[in-house]
């Protein structure tokens, strides 16, 4: 799914790629799905969005926002996948929504599991969306020590590892998928209570998040994920639903997988103890 790593990478190639590109035509779902989530109804995204102009793209943690003429906004979320490509390249046979554009190219959002395509003019009411502009950036300077220890301050002390990093997005960007590689090098179990967390615990995952996030953004993107080209990230994550079978890296031990939270997490037995 699409975090933090991949907003920032997918932003600024799709910016490369379509900044001043005219939207010919707007070709609504050849598949609807259950779990596609539009702001408002998706009939109106063809009216909305036919014959702007894009002006620019920027990623807003969990968002990639296309920028439109007549203040009109394409916001695209996690759990979208992009095919962006011209005469040349296949269509995808099933989409949500697909923009043509004036010069023969197009670009198909299509959505698996779930996902968040919304369109819209002027502001957005939709808590996360607003959250991604209002929040601290885990890669800013403003996202320092002092701030990191705040969340465990405002937080109930029996919020697990998990819960604290990567949900209701405390963290904006932050998810379960970057999560597993983060937790893994901090050497934390991802059930762990937060307030058996030490001093000094607390201190290494605030380096921890800020330098894996870093890592990952700077390789373009996880090994599990694509970009904006199709292209898969240059980081290679350590602990995801790809690698789980192999052995620890570090220590050679078990991995686990267990479902917690509405997601699968994973674990080094013996390099991520849990500790009640």
């Amino acid at each position: 799914m699409m975090e933090l790593p991949e907003v920032i990478t997918i932003s600024r190639q799709a910016n490369k790629e379509l900044a001043g590109k005219v939207i010919s035509q707007v070709f609504m779902p050849t598949n609807p799905h259950r779990f596609a989530f539009f702001y408002g109804e998706p009939e109106s995204y063809k009216p909305l969005l036919t014959g702007k102009r894009i002006l620019l793209v920027e990623g807003s943690e969990m968002f990639v926002d296309i920028k439109m003429d007549e203040d009109t906004t394409l916001s695209i979320g996690d759990g979208v996948r992009i095919t962006y490509g011209d005469s040349q390249t296949q269509i995808p046979e099933k989409y949500q929504l697909l923009l043509a554009f004036a010069d023969n190219t197009f670009l198909a959002l299509t959505i698996t599991m779930y996902g968040v395509i919304f369109a819209f003019k002027g502001e957005i009411d939709n808590i996360y969306h607003q959250q991604s502009f209002q929040k601290v950036s885990p890669l800013s300077d403003a996202f320092d020590e002092n701030y990191f220890l705040s969340l465990f301050e405002t937080e109930k002390k029996k919020l697990s590892a998990k819960a604290l990093l990567a949900s209701e997005q405390r963290i904006p960007g932050l998810g379960n998928g970057v999560l597993q590689d983060i937790l893994f090098r901090a050497k934390i179990n991802p059930k762990r209570k937060v307030f058996t967390l030490s001093a000094e615990e607390k201190k290494n995952l605030f380096q921890v998040v800020k330098s894996t996030l870093k890592e990952m953004t700077e390789a373009g993107g996880r090994s599990t994920e694509t970009d904006f080209y199709g292209k898969k990230g240059g980081y290679e994550s350590s602990l995801s639903s790809k690698t789980y079978k192999d052995p620890c890296p570090v220590c050679g031990g078990f991995i686990m997988k267990e479902a917690y939270m509405g997601g699968s997490v994973y674990y080094c037995l013996y390099c991520q103890p849990y500790l009640k």
